[in-house]
């Protein structure tokens, strides 16, 4: 009867957790619910891979009304992969909560802050499960509506300004996919996502469907922070809370770019996105200059959470290169950049904010000689560091090979020299971190800093170390990635495994 229910149950348990977060009204306790809810979801989101890796999907029909008429959720292999992502971060982050929140959230704001927390693990993991578009835009604004809340909870007054823009720039986004939807729906009498795909085949030349695909890509474009849509990101990064950053970065803009492969494949169609919008066009420039523009200009960051922002834009670009390729490989290549990108990411702004719990700040300038104070931390940035620069034997590696082979494949040697360039430029901003934390003196009237608790470090290493272990044993991620890749391109970009009603 569970295992029945399980794909209900992943998005159902945060929801009902939120609630009782809110009223234990003890921060403590708060966070016990909240991280038992995180790793149930875990177990639960590792128990449906396990059921779906033979490429068989699960649907789940609400309240027994089949699609197209209900809401229909449904895990393929590609839901699955993404629901392991985002499911694993938010255990490990939640573990991790508990000293950060601590030190940087008032108490009487604590259980709001957990609150908050499950009601956006719950949107993301609905939007990544559920098979029906509109439904996709109900869980899009209860992530995105609990994000500018969590935003805005950072101790630093720039937290509300930061919120508020993210909210403008986040509710123009929505309003552009809830368009796309909207037109969709007039075309096609429903809102099922493979119901769609099957009905747009006699109306895709027509302008009302160019119209919604252009509605429903920048909406999504603005949610993942495509370049230059990406304007919300360093703000809302460097001044929400630790914890926050460390869920965003490794979570919300994956989910965005995992909806928008799934309208372009399952609903709208590879030929449609690539042979007559010719997607690529504006896709491939764009993602190349948010590559080199957002290395480039963490250069010059003197925070540590706004230099991985703008790190996070220069990523975000590598996967949408990928995308861009058109080919088997390239969206291989983008779907482990978005696992591997949330390893890396996780780890370091984990580490980062161990720093800000026993310092205070973020100023790299603030930095100096920490690393013979805090070896464990600093150690754990640096092995984040090579991973986001994609040294061998780290998870960042893996995923900027085969994004070279696909642009290679394609004869496209300017990008080849761009990632490496990127690359390259990762190497100053990581390296300017490491010079000031192992190589300059600590300052003499400077007080002396202990290491970070163990109730920080060890989920901050757990990440470094899978960035370590799937740069070496890439079985699992290549092995599935690809099997996704092909899969969708063996069905021509057609239609989301659902099982559509009369």
């Amino acid at each position: 009867m569970i295992a029945d229910n399980l794909p209900a149950l992943l998005v159902v348990l945060p929801l009902l957790g939120a609630p009782l977060c809110l009223l234990l009204n003890r921060g403590t306790a708060a966070w016990l619910v909240a991280t038992l809810v995180a790793w149930l979801v875990l177990a639960i989101s590792i128990a449906l891979l396990w059921q779906v890796r033979g490429g068989d999907a699960l649907h789940y029909a609400f309240g027994n009304w089949q699609p197209p008429w209900g809401i229909d959720y449904v895990v393929d292999r590609l839901a699955a992969y993404v629901l392991l992502i985002v499911a694993a971060i938010g255990a490990v982050v939640m573990a991790y909560a508990r000293r950060s929140v601590a030190a940087e959230i008032e108490p009487a704001q604590q259980p709001l802050f957990y609150t908050l927390m499950l009601l956006c693990l719950a949107g993301l993991l609905g939007m990544t499960i559920t098979g029906d578009a509109f439904n996709l835009f109900v869980l899009l604004e209860i992530s995105s509506l609990s994000t500018y809340a969590l935003v805005s909870l950072g101790r630093d007054r720039r937290a509300l300004t930061a919120a508020y823009q993210y909210l403008i720039m986040g509710t123009i986004g929505a309003t552009f996919y809830i368009i796309g939807v909207g037109l969709l729906y007039m075309l096609t009498g429903t809102l099922n996502m493979a119901d769609i795909a099957s009905r747009l085949g006699p109306v895709a030349g027509t302008n009302t469907v160019h119209t919604a695909f252009a509605f429903i890509t920048v909406g999504l474009a603005l949610k993942l922070a495509m370049f230059p849509l990406h304007l919300w990101l360093p703000n809302a990064y460097a001044f929400a809370p630790s914890v926050v950053t460390a869920f965003l970065a490794a979570t919300a803009t994956k989910v965005a770019l995992y909806a928008m492969i799934r309208f372009i494949y399952a609903v709208f169609g590879g030929a449609f996105t690539f042979s007559q919008m010719h997607a690529e066009l504006l896709v491939l420039p764009l993602a190349a200059a948010g590559a080199f523009v957002g290395s480039l200009v963490a250069v010059f960051q003197h925070g540590l959470k706004r230099m991985l922002a703008y790190s996070s834009v220069a990523q975000i670009g590598y996967m949408l290169i990928g995308l861009g390729a058109m080919s088997v490989t390239g969206l291989t290549a983008a779907l482990l950049h978005l696992f591997n990108h949330a390893l890396m990411k996780g780890a370091l702004f984990l580490a980062v904010g161990a720093l800000v719990l026993r310092m205070g700040t973020t100023r790299i300038s603030a930095l100096s000689g920490i690393a013979k104070q805090m070896p464990w931390t600093m150690a754990a940035f640096v092995i984040g560091g090579l991973s986001l620069i994609g040294v061998p034997a780290t998870a960042g590696f893996v995923s900027k090979w085969y994004l070279i082979l696909a642009v290679l494949e394609n004869g496209w040697w300017p990008l080849v020299v761009l990632v490496v360039l990127t690359s390259l430029i990762a190497v100053v901003y990581v390296w300017r971190v490491i010079e000031v934390a192992y190589f300059e003196e600590r300052p003499a009237d400077a007080p002396p800093v202990r290491e970070a608790p163990l109730s920080l470090l060890l989920p901050t290493w757990l990440l470094v170390l899978a960035n370590l272990y799937f740069g070496i044993e890439t079985g699992l991620t290549v092995g599935l990635a690809g099997e996704i890749a092909t899969e969708l391109f063996g069905a021509g970009g057609g239609a989301l495994p659902l099982e559509v009603g009369p």
